[in-house]
């Protein structure tokens, strides 16, 4: 008997623990706020996750690349949102860097592409280019996907050109270029040779078949303030038998004069004109500037020296109402102490008026100048007109 109940009683308790554990699976139906059995609750839709953009990799590194062969590289990227990943623009950081046609829309789980070309012709040393990505990703709309590497060039010149700036006291000066190979093959240079005699090379071996020194030096007073020529070596080299090195040499002036020239406004002058120039010695050697002038009545001229020997301002005072003599090419003019600048001469331009544009007006007179009418010598005499005599009109009786 005891068996038979406590048998009984244990069907009863796992009848109740069936029930138990089908209530907990039932849902809430939206719809009426039942119990819905066996479904799931729905995910609200502010759990969505939208567009968004996974790069397989946002930096590419091409190593070391030779000038002038450009650098392909595609970035693949894929959309790991729920609703369509949009891309609006793609910017490379300069020209040198353009995007070829890129993946505008991606469908969820769909992989899209952005293939870059950089040109390396300019380059020879490290670089790192960056590209923006814009897109409708609200948790990252802007990205940056970066390319790097070295660019080399087979014979590297340092610098291209070779510029030489003399002082204003020397005739003669020099500048080292160096030439570097960075090819396996072996490059031996010889005969350098300069096309104006105002120049001269000489070219030194530091490693041989690797590196070299070329010293480019002039030797004459140039005769120009700026002289170009060019420096010629042989080479061992088949694909390239002959290397150029371009040169540049320029003096600066003994005395500088900034501007070089003044400005007036049309005349006559409404208010008075004070235009300047800033005058400068370069040479180790001071100068005293005297007697400047303008080639015009009633400009006055003052000197003022800034700095002693070196630095001077030159101001020209026109008065108000002065007028340009018509035909005359004005020039302010001063004497220097420089035996090679004995007579400093700035020229003076005018402005021309503007179609439409009227003089000023001349100021009126006081009125005690202003002289009146003459009077009349003598009173002109009038007369009356006279009429016709009326004819006579015969009356009514």
């Amino acid at each position: 008997m005891n068996a038979m109940f406590k048998g009984l009683v244990l069907c009863c308790a796992a009848t109740a623990v069936g029930v138990l554990a089908a209530g907990a699976r039932q849902a809430p139906n939206p719809a009426n706020g039942q119990i819905v059995q066996g479904k799931e609750p729905v995910a609200a839709a502010t759990n969505a996750i939208g567009p968004k953009i996974r790069f397989a990799s946002a930096l590419y590194d091409f190593g070391r690349m030779r000038a002038g062969e450009p650098v392909k590289y595609t970035y693949v990227f894929t959309n790991v949102g729920d609703a369509t990943l949009i891309l609006t623009n793609v910017q490379p950081q300069c020209g040198c860097t353009t995007a070829g046609e890129w993946s505008r829309q991606v469908e969820p789980g769909k992989t899209g592409s952005i293939p870059i070309q950089f040109n390396t012709a300019a380059y020879s040393t490290a670089v790192f280019k960056q590209i923006t990505v814009t897109c409708n990703d609200k948790s990252q709309p802007v990205l940056f996907l970066q390319l790097k590497g070295t660019v080399y060039k087979p014979l590297d010149v340092m610098p291209p050109m070779a510029m030489l700036n003399l002082p204003a006291d020397a005739d003669t000066g020099s500048v080292p270029v160096t030439i570097t190979n960075h090819t396996e093959e072996p490059l031996m240079l010889w005969g350098a040779e300069s096309n104006n005699k105002a120049f001269s090379a000489e070219l030194t071996t530091n490693a041989l078949g690797k590196g070299y020194q070329l010293k480019v030096s002039v030797v004459s007073p140039l005769s120009a303030p700026g002289m170009s020529a060019q420096i010629s070596m042989k080479t061992s080299w088949t694909n390239q038998p002959v290397l150029n090195v371009a040169v540049y040499a320029s003096k600066q002036p003994a005395i500088s004069v900034v501007p070089s020239y003044l400005t007036l406004p049309p005349s006559p002058f409404a208010v008075p004109q004070a235009p300047s120039v800033a005058i400068q010695n370069n040479s180790t050697n001071p100068v005293a500037l005297t007697d400047a002038s303008v080639n015009a009545p009633g400009v006055e001229v003052q000197i003022k020296e800034n700095e002693p020997g070196k630095k001077f301002t030159v101001v020209a005072t026109f008065p108000q109402g002065f007028q340009i003599p018509a035909g005359q090419q004005m020039q302010l003019t001063m004497k220097s102490s420089n035996p090679k600048f004995p007579e400093l001469k700035v020229p003076i331009m005018t402005q021309q008026p503007r179609p439409g544009m009227r003089p000023p007006l001349a100021k009126p007179q006081p009125a005690a100048t202003i002289n009146p009418p003459p009077a009349l010598s003598r009173p002109v005499k009038t007369s009356a007109v006279e009429l016709p005599p009326l004819p006579d009109v015969p009356t009514a009786r």
